[in-house]
């Protein structure tokens, strides 16, 4: 396979883009580590994400 001049554009480009997919997925599990820890610490405190039984749900 020849990519001629353009094969340092093509393999830079490539690479970036795997290293900004692997970003967002690294973001996403951190972030979801530190939603899960904060809503645990929430659940320590009685904190629930329960809707009171008296409240409609369609009630906006």
């Amino acid at each position: 396979m020849d990519f001629g001049s353009h094969a340092g554009f093509i393999f830079a480009s490539y690479g970036l883009c795997l290293l900004t997919i692997l970003a967002l997925i690294a973001w996403v599990r951190f972030d979801k580590a530190h939603q899960d820890r904060s809503l645990r610490e929430l659940a320590e405190q009685g904190i629930t994400r329960a809707r009171p039984e008296n409240e409609s749900k369609n009630a906006r």
